[in-house]
């Protein structure tokens, strides 16, 4: 009876992060920060992992300065961490968004090292995905993310660093 009151629980803070994910989506951004916000200081910094990991995920979609992004994106990735092997279904599955977000953010932040190491990451979790819509959309964008890091990157004349010779 006990466990059942936990996972009604855990599926009410899930529903609640959902409602607001459609207001963000709708493009009611400030607001779905807010409502986002309000639940972290409800949930806590040392509430349930798994919702920690899909609150902080979320919340960092909502910042406007990619240092706070990536610092949202970083608290995600260590609740994610803390889940159990035997977490809900799909977990080792977000493992490859959350290396492939942190990427992202270091780009913005002109963190090209990081951000390919965080690439690297996200394309040997990539392994877990399931060969279905969502594992393929993020394997696309680890592809995007791997292209524009090599079209931009120091040896290719991008703003890190200057043109290396090709050999002929």
């Amino acid at each position: 009876m006990a466990e059942r009151r936990e996972q009604t629980a855990l599926d009410e803070v899930l529903t609640r992060i959902g409602q607001v994910v459609m207001l963000h989506h709708a493009g009611d951004r400030e607001e779905a920060r807010s409502r986002f916000l309000d639940l972290w200081t409800e949930i806590g910094e040392d509430g349930d992992p798994l919702h920690r990991c899909t609150l902080a995920h979320y919340l960092a979609d909502t910042q406007d300065d990619p240092a706070d992004e990536l610092a949202w994106d970083l608290r995600a990735l260590t609740a994610a961490r803390e889940l159990p092997d035997g977490g809900p279904r799909g977990v080792p599955g977000f493992f490859p968004s959350l290396h492939l977000n942190l990427a992202a953010d270091y780009v913005k932040l002109g963190r090209t090292e990081a951000a390919r190491t965080q690439l690297d990451q996200a394309r040997t979790a990539a392994d877990a995905l399931a060969d279905d819509g969502y594992g393929e959309g993020v394997r696309a964008a680890i592809g995007r993310l791997e292209l524009r890091l090599e079209k931009d990157g120091p040896g290719n004349g991008g703003p890190w660093g200057p043109p290396r010779q090709r050999p002929s």
